[in-house]
């Protein structure tokens, strides 16, 4: 009986330790000109196959959509990528892994990673990374939805002092040293 109860309690806490079952990654396209951007993506879908947690994410088979598309797929969870049409012919190279959805335009593709996801994470990523993090929080400060958004910090990716401040920096001395 002993071994019972202490097999529950394992299950148990396994099953609070995987709360989500989907989780929506917004990054980039690009792999990014920090190597600590792809050693973040990787670390996250080690993350997420360690905790049983399927991807959700903008369908690229390139970048760092690419590189944790690939790691989640390997690791056995399930990968759902959601591209816009127009975006096919850019951010597919290669062969693409799990699901691939081909959504009309960038509203669509938000609207379904926001219906298949529980929760969202973005990555380092451009303007439409931003962006999709920008909707979603929106859509969470109107009601839309109740599901919670993570900006992880990496050390190597976002250190103590933000980029923004160091983008403020520069403007403010015109880009003079």
């Amino acid at each position: 009986m002993e071994g019972d109860d202490q097999e529950r309690a394992a299950s148990s806490t396994k099953e609070r330790r995987r709360k989500f079952k989907r989780i929506c990654v917004f990054c980039g396209s690009r792999a990014g000109h920090k190597s600590a951007f792809s050693d973040a993506a990787l670390q996250l879908g080690n993350q997420l196959v360690e905790r049983k947690i399927d991807l959700v994410y903008g369908g690229a088979s390139v970048g760092l959509m690419g590189l944790i598309s690939k790691t989640v797929f390997n690791g056995g969870c399930h990968v759902l990528g959601v591209i816009p049409r127009a975006l096919l012919q850019h951010e597919i190279s290669g062969e693409s892994v799990g699901e691939v959805i081909t959504v009309s335009d960038m509203h669509q593709r938000k609207s379904e990673m926001e219906k298949h996801a529980e929760a969202f994470i973005a990555l380092p990523g451009g303007y439409g990374t931003m962006e999709e993090l920008l909707e979603v929080i929106a859509w969470s400060q109107l009601g839309i939805h109740e599901k919670p958004e993570y900006v992880p910090v990496h050390d190597r990716v976002a250190p103590r002092q933000s980029w923004e401040v160091d983008q403020l920096l520069e403007s403010t001395t015109g880009g003079e040293s």
